[in-house]
């Protein structure tokens, strides 16, 4: 949109006449046509003696190039070959009015802004498919993250179920064996004060509860 260009000079210490940014989200041709006025005004008062379109130029959704091209004053080559075109087929007389001059002051402008708005619209298709794969990337590597979380999180809740099985299996084995050996709980979970006091209570009872 412009606002990178115009920080990256101005760090620099450029002097920076005027400063567009904003167009590239959705470039409309009257944007071209500020941009246009504004570049050929200076041209035409000779307050500049060229001026050079850079942008990015969409080849394909996977690809884009950075393209620096002069637009004023108009390339030889561009002209010789019109020229050369228009001569390959049959030729005909033609009467011009006005003269060249006046027309070449109309032309000009609009092919200028043509030519801008052609960078625009290549400017804009270029950002929206960078946009695009930066989506792509940052999907594909979340749905990675999102795998290997899953992954991880399975484990640790397979490893809490097992532990919890084994606290349980241990526990239940424990009872079984205190059932069946007949061990003496020797550190009861409830106490009575029959329990406390029940070798005074019961002389012929031992401290185990066994009669004498």
């Amino acid at each position: 949109s412009g606002t990178k260009a115009l920080g990256y000079f101005r760090y620099r210490g450029y002097k920076i006449e005027e400063g567009y940014s904003g167009y590239a989200e959705v470039p409309s041709y009257e944007d071209a046509r500020r941009l246009g006025q504004a570049a050929v005004s200076r041209y035409e008062k000779g307050e500049i003696d060229r001026v050079e379109l850079v942008y990015t130029r969409f080849l394909s959704l996977g690809t884009q190039r950075v393209v620096v091209t002069r637009l004023l004053p108009m390339e030889r080559d561009e002209v010789e070959q019109a020229q050369e075109s228009r001569q390959d087929g049959p030729q005909a007389q033609y009467e011009i009015e006005p003269d060249p001059d006046t027309i070449l002051e109309e032309l000009l402008p609009r092919y200028v802004e043509a030519r801008i708005f052609a960078a625009l619209l290549d400017a804009a298709a270029s950002e929206q498919a960078a946009r695009q794969r930066a989506m792509k990337a940052a999907t594909d590597n979340a749905e990675e993250l999102i795998t290997k979380l899953s992954v991880v999180a399975n484990k640790l809740r397979q490893a809490s179920i097992t532990t919890e099985i084994m606290e349980i299996v241990g526990g239940a084995e424990a009872l079984r064996q205190a059932a069946s050996g007949g061990v003496i709980d020797l550190l009861p979970d409830n106490l009575s004060s029959r329990d406390i006091f029940r070798d005074r209570l019961d002389p012929m009872l031992d401290r185990s509860g066994v009669r004498r």
